[in-house]
């Protein structure tokens, strides 16, 4: 969801931007503008002194203003710290049979998967990363490959070893899994 916001807003500024600058160019160009728009000739200013004091004697002008901008301060805010909000997963819930439940800490759900997975044969490295909910979580691998070995090999012995054992051990109905296969680079080989 954060992308999605970030996305809207970024376009919502960049349409902003774009419609404000191509009408002052257009001013500056002698293009003709709607009689509603805020200046009119290529020498008119962007807001003049009678525009830029209109509405200060009337009583709702001051309360609206603070209003306004503590709400964009606010939204601000919590766009900010949606940023800096930490993406891993640290904990997820494991059901014990007892109603009760368990939490196993996700970094060590994680190593276990980067280690088993790294010790796959044609595997040089392996990370994993948890993400999503406590109840729900999903996993990222990214995986280095050495050049001797078939992705479709390395990709159904992690499914079928390393994410199958996660997930009966950790008792998750599914744990969906995101896998990045890279090749591990190496220099060519000089003939002799």
């Amino acid at each position: 969801m954060l992308g999605t916001v970030n996305r809207v807003l970024v376009g919502l500024a960049g349409l902003l931007l774009l419609a404000l600058g191509g009408s002052v160019l257009a001013a500056g160009l002698g293009a003709p503008l709607p009689s509603w728009w805020l200046y009119h000739g290529r020498h008119d200013v962007l807001l003049s002194t009678a525009r830029r004091t209109q509405w200060r004697d009337t009583g709702w002008w001051w309360p609206t203003v603070l209003a306004a901008l503590a709400v964009t301060v606010l939204l601000a805010l919590w766009w900010l710290t949606a940023q800096l909000r930490r993406r891993r997963l640290t904990e997820v819930r494991v059901d014990t049979g007892d109603g009760e439940g368990a939490l196993l800490r996700g970094r060590a759900l994680e190593t276990v998967l980067a280690t088993a997975a790294a010790h796959q044969e044609g595997v040089a490295h392996a990370q994993a990363v948890l993400r999503g909910t406590r109840t729900a979580p999903r996993v990222r691998v990214r995986l280095r490959l050495e050049p001797d070995v078939a992705p479709a090999q390395a990709l159904g012995e992690l499914t079928s070893r390393a994410l199958a054992h996660a997930r009966e051990s950790a008792a998750l109905e599914r744990l969906p899994a995101e896998v990045r296969l890279t090749p591990v680079g190496h220099r060519a080989g000089r003939p002799t």
